[in-house]
């Protein structure tokens, strides 16, 4: 008898590198593949913390497979990008394969008025941003979570995909 192929499909419905004034629609919430942003002016959290909220309240509503993420934003470090995943030890943790340039710069072209003063400094910050993940990293991202028992969505990427001209 053949072995069925299951199909696992994720949402990172908030995802870190859009800011608030680019879409009114942009949760502080997450669902499924779950990246936490500040409540106040929706700036990525990747503090255990911030997770907890609204981990708790999906366990307790629901049986949803939950993957956090360990891509944060380009701006963190890796032991805080882990950190959550290894508090909350959730079935699946996102891990980026290999470093990239991630350039948001392009999107000050498009947006003028900005919700947070910190929207524009951050996009302008990418001109010179690559979002580290060296061997050493994934490494040590391996190393803390296979404690958790978490498996893994590996995110990787073609360095073209993170410009947002």
């Amino acid at each position: 008898m053949a072995k069925a192929n299951k199909i696992i499909i994720t949402c990172a419905v908030t995802g870190s590198i859009h800011t608030p004034s680019m879409s009114p629609s942009l949760p502080v919430g997450a669902i499924v593949h779950l990246h936490a942003r500040n409540p106040v002016d929706g700036r990525p959290d990747q503090s255990p913390e911030a997770f907890g909220p609204f981990l708790r309240e999906i366990k307790a509503r629901s049986d949803v497979v939950v993957n956090l993420t360990t891509g944060g934003s380009p701006f963190m470090q890796v032991t805080e990008r882990v950190a959550p995943a290894a508090v909350w030890k959730p079935e699946v943790a996102s891990l980026n394969m290999g470093s990239m340039n991630f350039g948001l710069f392009p999107m000050l072209r498009r947006f003028k008025e900005f919700r947070y003063d910190w929207e524009p400094q951050m996009l302008e910050n990418s001109r010179d941003l690559v979002f580290r993940n060296s061997f050493k990293d994934i490494e040590y991202a391996l190393r803390t979570l296979n404690e958790t028992g978490a498996r893994y969505e590996f995110e990787c990427y073609e360095g073209a995909d993170k410009v947002a001209f």
